[in-house]
This record gives C-alpha cells, structure tokens and sequence, in this order.
C-alpha cells in the first residue's frame, strides 16, 4: 500500500491566512479625502478650481499612476557621456514612468499655469495641484519646480522672455535630446553653486566673456564648473558667472542655436541617498554659450527671483511628504489590531496620529497662506509677508518633515521599513528639501537680513497676527514673547533658528484659529506654543479632541 499517496502536501503547505494586514492604498480621491486641502483652497481664494482638484485627485490616487512613482525611484538614471560613434551628448537615460510622470505634470500646467493665466486663486489652485501630485512622486517635481520658478528671472530681459517663455510655459513634454529650437515645449533648471563656495555664491570662480557688446539679453561663454546641476536634461539653465561687473546671471542651452552640443559637460551623476528619480549632476562649462538675465554685477538678486519660487514649491512639497506620511500610517492604523483593539481606536497611537495630522494641518495652512499672498503681490503688504514667509516656511517645514516621516514608518512597523511601502522613500527624500535651495542656517540668515534691509517685513508679519489677537491668550502671550524677542536683536545670529521658530509657529497659530476648527487650533496652539515647543511625537496634552483631528486626515472618513 502506498501510504504516500495520503499526506496531501498542498494541505500541509497551506500554513496560514492572511488577515490582520492593511490594504494597499490606492484607487482613492487624494483631493476629496483631505478636510484640510479644501478647506484651505476654499479659504484662500480657489474655490473655482474645485472641479478640476477633484479630477485631480482621482488621478493622483490611481494605482498606475502610484506605480510609476515606485518605478522612476527603483529604475534610476543612467548616463551617456558619448554616443557608440564617439560624439559627446551627456544624455540621461530614465525609466519610461518617470517620463509618464514628467508629461503629467507639464500638460496639467504644474509649471506654468500662474504665469498663463493670472487671476485670484491661480497660486492657489496651483499649489493644491501641485501637493497632490508630489504625494505620488517628488523627484521629478524638481525640474517641474525649476521650470515654473524661472519665469520671474526670465522676465528681467524682455529680449529672452520673448523668445523662450512661450516654449517655456507649454503644457507638454519633449524628452529628446536634441537643440531647443527644435523643440515646442521646454524645461529650465538651475546651477548655482560651486565646489569652493556652496552656499557662499560670490565666492564664485566660473567666468563669463562677452562675444560682442557685454549687457543684458547678450551672447557670452562661460568657463567653469559647477557642482550641483539638477535635471541635467532640462533644455537650459540659469547660471551664475562673474564678469568685469561682478557676479551675473546667465542662461546657458544645452545645445547651441545652430544645432551644435553647447559644451556644458557633465562630469558625472550624484549619488544621492534620495531624489534618486531626479539626476544631479555636476558639469564643466568649457566656453558655453550663454546670454545674460537681469544687470550685469546683479546676478544674486536676478537668480533669486527664481530661488524665491523654488523655496516656496519646497514648502508645498514637504508638506505633500507629510500629508502622504500621515495618510498611510492613518490608513495602516485602521486596517490593523493589536491587542484586542484596531490600533487606530487605541489612546496612544490616537495622540501620534492626531499629532502628525496637527503638523500637516500647519504645514498647509502656511503654505497655502503664502500662494495667496503670490496671487496678491501688488498689494505691498501681501510682498513684504511673502518676503519673510518662503524663507521661514521653507526652514521650518522642512526641517520638521524627516522626523514626521519616521514617525510615520513607526506606526506601520515592519512593513514600514519595507522597500515596496513608500515610507523608506519618503523618508531619504524628506532631508533633500531642507538642505536645497538653502539649508537651515541660510534661511535663518536670510530672515535677518531682510529684517536688515526691509524692517517693514516684521510689520507686516505682526500686523498678519494680529488678526488673531484676542482669540486665544496663549497665542496672544506667544506673540508679545516674540516681540520682545525682536526689541533687542543683541546676538541676532546666534539666536536666528530660535526666532525664526517662533515666527513660524505663531504663525501657523493664527492661521489655524482663523480656519476656524476649534479641535485643530486648540491641539495645535495647546501643544506647540510656549514651553511645549520641544516635544515627541504623540505627546499632545489631555483634552484634545483627538479623534476628531485624526478624522480630518482619515482618507475613508
């Protein structure tokens, strides 16, 4: 008798079920599931892009869509310095989802759509479109970011707005590698920094000699390298060189209008912990051609028209990080039970969730403050408000959001760490945004130097915060601190991460008791002002209505 026969080995080999797991999230509205987003567009002036954020929304949350996100980070760019004939093309090569991602974005107008069509709401709107497509993949927002923060620059010299913004702000893509003329839509990047200086831009040695009458919207070649060069493959870049005037602003093609390679050389591809979709680069400018933006000797505060933008997508981005952070742990929480109970309705993981969903809440309620101060700047308050808010938006949210993110992947455990989650991406990608376009230290110096230059800056911060005075007095003592923390600016430097802490926060304060729900501020203001500043996660006081605040960040809610 064959006894074999009887131990059905697909019945032992059946060890379990699987059960007690969350379901991957997708197939959502990104738009539609987030109390804080709608609001804050309704309030801040673009309510009449609500159809198309719902559209949106829809888009963002599809699986496809989600899956090239995980695609354009696994497959990364690869770099050709010559063709197999021997011919420099310095071409980066990407996976075909990071070009689904870059066509998405450029054909919504993520790049352009301020600029195309200026009415009240437009930087609104836009940000709101702009957060929900960052939460599905940020490395590719770089050249996107670029792109739309060049405009400003470019306008400086007509002759080169006139002939490069039309390409520049349409809504479509063209990856080939070949000359700009040849091409119906372009994107625009940026080198600033150089080995010896960084962050210290004058310190700059990349000359630049004019090939006839020196001057604004004129030809010149520049000599020299620069060592940060994101999205190499952008059509063109606005560089910083020195002339016989001082440091000025350039934008140097990759190719030469009569179809030869510009020698703007990449040397190699960073290697960089995240942004891993996005190539960095450095380059060597070996006599590239470039024509002049802005006045000559004026190069710093020429590129900063640009830099001011890219700080501000920094903030809409790092918040987009956060948003998607909490969303997943939210999501994880209420899928999952440990002892005895769904995670989601257990005290302690209700104060960490409610908590990270309080950062998202004044991480967006800033941002969304300053698109609508962008779609305002020819009221001279809503300029001098916006002067110090990209500087102190972007140091704090972006500082805040790598923490945030851990403690995200904390509260999905295991898996959080896992490569198929997005977690570990969002994670190496959070400390990219607080160390580009300005580290901490940076932004903190810029604060005070437009308290320097420009002391109606404060004014008009304060005079933003006192639409709030009255409301809670915690928040009221907070600001009278604060002022009297700026009636003495003895070692003002020393002290610059401080101050700029509590700009920040009591910002944030008043914009959350303006939104007007009572459990947010009251969380908000009860456990991030005063000595409750230096905190855990998860710690929030007694008495909050936590359950109500984590609803607002709850995708099926």
């Amino acid at each position: 008798m064959n006894k074999s026969a009887d131990l059905r080995p697909d019945a032992m080999a059946a060890t379990h079920d699987v059960f007690n797991q969350a379901t991957a999230l997708e197939g959502h509205n990104l738009y539609a599931g987030d109390t804080a987003l709608r609001e804050g567009v309704a309030r801040h002036g673009g309510s009449w892009g609500e159809a198309d954020l719902q559209r949106y929304g829809e888009v963002c949350g599809r699986a496809d869509v989600i899956e090239w996100g995980y695609l354009a980070n696994e497959f990364k760019p690869q770099f050709d310095t010559h063709d197999r004939f021997g011919n420099r093309v310095d071409l980066v090569k990407y996976h075909p989802a990071y070009h689904h991602l870059m066509k998405q974005a450029l054909t919504e107008g993520l790049h352009s759509s301020p600029w195309t069509d200026p009415k009240a709401g437009a930087h609104v709107v836009r940000a709101a479109k702009y957060y929900l497509h960052s939460q599905v993949e940020c490395g590719h927002c770089c050249p996107i970011t670029m792109t739309f923060a060049a405009t400003p620059s470019l306008k400086l010299t007509p002759a080169i707005a006139d002939q490069w913004l039309g390409k520049v702000h349409a809504r479509d893509y063209d990856p080939r590698n070949v000359p700009h003329t040849a091409k119906q839509a372009l994107t625009l990047g940026m080198g600033m920094t150089e080995k010896q200086g960084g962050s210290d831009v004058r310190a700059n040695t990349t000359r630049a000699y004019p090939l006839g009458q020196p001057g604004p919207g004129e030809a010149y070649e520049l000599v020299g390298h620069k060592w940060f060069l994101s999205a190499p493959m952008c059509d063109a870049f606005l560089m910083l060189a020195q002339t016989d005037s001082g440091l000025s602003c350039f934008l140097v093609p990759r190719w030469r209008p009569d179809g030869s390679k510009n020698p703007l050389q990449v040397q190699r591809l960073k290697n960089k912990m995240g942004n891993v979709s996005n190539a960095s680069s450095e380059v060597e400018l070996r006599g590239a051609l470039g024509w002049m933006v802005g006045e000559e000797g004026r190069g710093v505060p020429a590129i900063i028209e640009m830099v001011a933008m890219t700080r501000f997508d920094c903030m809409i981005g790092s918040s987009a990080g956060q948003r998607q952070a909490t969303l997943q742990a939210i999501h994880h929480a209420a899928h999952r039970s440990a002892f005895g109970k769904t995670l989601i309705d257990q005290p302690l993981m209700q104060n960490v969730l409610a908590d990270l969903q309080l950062e998202v809440e004044g991480s967006l309620a800033i941002t969304l403050r300053m698109a609508e101060a962008l779609d305002h700047l020819d009221d001279p308050q809503q300029q001098l408000l916006m002067r110090l808010g990209t500087a102190v938006g972007k140091y704090w949210i972006c500082k805040r959001t790598p923490h945030h993110a851990f403690e995200a992947m904390e509260c999905i455990g295991g898996n959080g760490v896992m490569e198929n989650c997005i977690l570990p991406r969002l994670y190496r990608d959070a400390p990219i945004n607080a160390i580009w376009e300005g580290s901490g230290n940076v932004q903190a110096l810029d604060v005070l130097r437009a308290l320097a230059k420009t002391p109606a800056v404060l004014e008009a911060w304060f005079h933003e915060l006192g639409k709030s005075a009255g409301a809670d007095a915690r928040l009221d003592q907070a600001v009278k601190t604060l002022q009297g923390e700026f009636s003495d600016l003895a070692e003002a430097e020393y002290r610059g991460r401080h101050l700029v802490d509590q700009l920040t926060l009591t910002m944030q304060a008043h914009l959350l008791v303006q939104a007007g729900d009572t459990a947010v501020a009251e969380g908000f203001i009860a456990s991030r002002l005063g000595s409750q500043g230096d905190r855990q996660y998860g710690t929030l006081p007694r008495g909050m209505d936590v359950k109500r605040i984590i609803a607002r960040g709850r995708q099926d809610a």
